[in-house]
């Protein structure tokens, strides 16, 4: 049976990235092939090369080329690509290239405080301005519009009048270490 081959797409820091090589490590069903980044100095690719994970930086432009992106996709031999941080839109070309196989995180519960501009501390500050009693992961199918997915499933914690912004994020980001790798595993096994 051959391996589904993955890339992991980043933006930051990695703990996602790293999280989900580590899971699929050793794995006879899944390899992360590559994990590609707009930003050259995000500290996933550092992790992703300590753990012998090819990498490649994309510009803006390369993103949104189909004569750069799709032959490194063949190169590589990507099934599924997993966004895990990623800031800019996925060109339409890779979303009908790879139909219902690129999955997106978002630190909340989608639909609210998703959309452009809406990433990292910026949603977790918005969900204690609103002062919700709840916050969590989603994880969505990517289409061309900004968080606009099928959601596949969503995970929630309870937040508390005393949480700070870095608490919330804190508490959610638990629930993506503990659940996102499986999601993948899940999503490619089609139990979903």
């Amino acid at each position: 049976m051959k391996k589904v081959n993955i890339a992991i797409f980043v933006s930051g820091g990695g703990t996602n990235c790293e999280n989900i090589i580590r899971y699929f490590k050793g794995s006879e069903k899944v390899c992360t092939a590559l994990v590609v980044s707009n930003k050259a100095d995000a500290p996933a690719l550092e992790k992703a090369q300590r753990l012998e994970v090819a990498t490649k930086v994309v510009t803006k432009a390369e993103l949104n080329d189909e004569a750069v992106m799709m032959p490194m996709m063949k190169e590589y031999g990507i099934d599924f690509i997993v966004l895990a941080g990623f800031l800019p839109l996925v060109p339409n070309f890779l979303v009908d290239a790879f139909p219902r196989r690129i999955i997106n995180i978002h630190p909340s519960l989608l639909p609210k405080y998703g959309g452009k501009g809406m990433w990292g501390h910026h949603v977790h500050e918005a969900v204690k301005a609103a002062g919700e009693k709840e916050t969590g992961m989603t994880v969505h199918w990517v289409t061309p519009v900004c968080d606009g997915g099928d959601i596949i499933v969503q995970y929630k914690v309870a937040l508390t009048a005393e949480d700070s912004a870095d608490d919330i994020a804190a508490k959610e980001h638990q629930l993506e270490m503990k659940y996102f790798p499986q999601v993948i595993e899940r999503i490619l096994n089609d139990s979903f």
